[in-house]
């Protein structure tokens, strides 16, 4: 009898695990995973999403007849058609059930590193594909974003997706021979990446007029423009908003090109330069931006950025300079009124999403480190970002009352700054200098 009750109550509790194993797994597999931009317990006040719901589309775009300077030789200047694929996000009117995730389709890799395959993956994001452009309320102000060299469109989601749903349409450019599929000759981002910018700043304000005939009738406007850039995107928003070229650019890039004089035209001194600085650009955010060290800027040229530029660096860049680099740009743009927020003893990767899981891999050890910081948490670092872009963004382009945020002791660690719970801006530093009398 104790047997039979024994082989009963073993039996009984085999059925309990079996019907409580797929239980667990359920609940396991309804908790919702954590996606770039997504908040740590420990973000930032602005770090929050706004109350928009988020659509997002891709669209292709061509600047016809521009200078192919890779095939440029012994004085010849053959044209293209320089074909751009832009991502945008933006205000969406939806409904409440819909579900905001989407699917991004990016690469891993370089084109032009037979050690390093192309890879393709895919990773999800907080959008809705082609969701219907919420238009009820007016034109949202306009953001332009750059990527690095190589990069992608797809590198700061966590900050396009969070700014569209605070009220901005958000366009994020895919450089052309200078992303990870199709990264080739240096000289092609260097001198395209300020005309890439400018092409798309008139391509949006053409197709956010009323009855453009664009989905972005109305949305977009380009008139109350910011400018983000990454890295070599941070060279290029530079130059746009006023930082002119210095002379030692241009002799380095003739000596890349066979003696080329086409970047001229974006240096300090040239006239035509100073008829292209664009008064749409009210805002510019700088993430590491590339150049100081090799003679890109001069005095002369960076005190000709007057608009408002926040820099963000880490104290250990060793790819664009920290003391000598990004630092030296906010130290000689004397004219702008300007904050510095360094990530002390993070290197070079202080804008991107987080390592994507795909690179948790030994074998892609150096796919990893485009993304991740040695000595930073990157979804940390992402909700920073989101706070501060948020800030200053906000008081420039939407008169938002978030100066508080911004004047904050210089050394977090000494104070508890506005926005961030009790000790958590550890390790930052935020220098602010208004523009010389």
């Amino acid at each position: 009898m104790k047997t039979s009750n024994l082989l009963w109550h073993t039996l009984l509790l085999l059925l309990f695990l079996c019907w409580q194993q797929p239980q667990a797994v359920h609940a396991q597999a309804s908790h919702e995973a954590f996606l770039a931009g997504d908040l740590l317990p420990d973000a930032p006040e602005l770090a929050v999403r706004g109350t928009y719901k988020v659509g997002v589309r891709t669209i292709d775009v061509v600047n016809k007849g521009q200078l192919n300077i890779l095939k440029a030789a012994n004085g010849t200047e053959p044209l293209y058609d320089r074909a751009l694929k832009l991502e945008i996000w933006y205000p969406a009117q939806v409904t409440e059930k819909s579900k905001e995730t989407v699917v991004y389709e990016s690469t891993l890799g370089r084109a032009n590193d037979p050690k390093r395959p192309l890879i393709p993956f895919t990773f999800t994001g907080r959008a809705i594909r082609d969701a219907a452009p919420q238009t009820s309320e007016g034109a949202f102000p306009l953001v332009i974003v750059s990527h690095g060299y190589p990069g992608s469109r797809l590198l700061l989601t966590y900050l396009t997706e969070n700014l569209a749903s605070k009220g901005y349409v958000v366009v994020a450019i895919d450089h052309t021979e200078s992303t990870y599929k199709d990264v080739t000759g240096f000289q092609s981002t260097l001198l395209n990446r300020p005309k890439d910018i400018l092409f798309v700043l008139e391509y949006m304000a053409q197709a956010g007029k009323e009855k453009s005939n664009s989905f972005l009738s109305g949305l977009a406007d380009a008139n109350n423009t910011a400018l983000i850039g990454y890295s070599m995107g941070g060279y290029g928003v530079l130059n746009v908003a006023g930082a002119g070229f210095s002379p030692q650019l241009t002799t380095f890039f003739s000596s890349m090109t066979g003696g080329s004089k086409a970047i001229d035209v974006r240096t300090a001194s040239h006239a035509a330069y100073k008829a292209s600085i664009d008064p749409r650009v009210k805002a510019v955010v700088a993430f590491a931006p590339w150049g100081m060290e090799r003679g890109v800027w001069d005095a002369e040229g960076l005190k000709e950025l007057k608009i408002p530029t926040f820099f963000v660096a880490g104290s250990q860049d060793d790819i664009s300079g920290y003391e000598k680099g990004v630092k030296a740009i906010y130290a000689g743009a004397v004219n702008a009124d300007r904050y510095l927020l360094t990530y002390i003893n993070a290197r070079h990767n202080v804008a991107p999403n987080p390592p994507p899981s795909q690179t948790l891999k030994p074998e892609l050890m150096e796919d990893y480190y485009h993304y991740a910081e040695p000595a930073w948490n990157e979804r940390r670092i992402n909700n920073i970002n989101q706070h501060f872009v948020t800030a200053f963004l906000g008081i420039h382009l939407k008169k938002q009352d978030y100066l508080k945020y911004l004047q904050v002791e210089e050394d977090a660690n000494k104070a508890t700054w506005p926005g961030f719970k009790p000790r958590t801006a550890t390790g930052l530093e935020l220098l602010h200098t208004s523009p010389a009398k």
